[in-house]
């Protein structure tokens, strides 16, 4: 997830999308558990609540996720499948926007 420059409360970045893109990937459900501990999970569903993703995911990180197919292939979709390519990232403590073009955030 993205923090504001320079902001000790800059997290988590607030995603207005203009244009979102959903591709797809191959699943590998190993690499799809080994991020589960790298998340922000509540910063994660907000975000995917804000562009408009419907995720099919729980509330919270189910016990034993490794072994559950389809709570690995929902996340694989929301992490790896869904692409924000035209939108601003705000800064929830200033509210400064930074631009998302061609999926590509610019943080100057």
């Amino acid at each position: 997830m993205l923090t504001s420059p320079g902001n000790a409360k800059g997290f988590p970045l607030k995603i207005e999308a203009e244009k979102v893109e959903q591709v797809e990937t191959d699943f590998n459900a190993e690499f799809v558990a080994r991020m589960v501990a790298k998340l922000e999970w509540k910063a994660l569903l907000t975000a995917m609540r804000d562009i408009g993703v419907d995720t099919q995911l729980p509330i919270e990180v189910p016990d034993k996720y490794e072994e559950d197919e389809q709570f690995l292939k929902a996340l694989h979709h929301v992490l790896l499948e869904v692409e924000v390519m035209e939108g601003q990232l705000v800064c929830p403590e200033t509210g400064r926007k930074f631009p998302v073009k061609e999926g590509i955030p610019s943080m100057i």
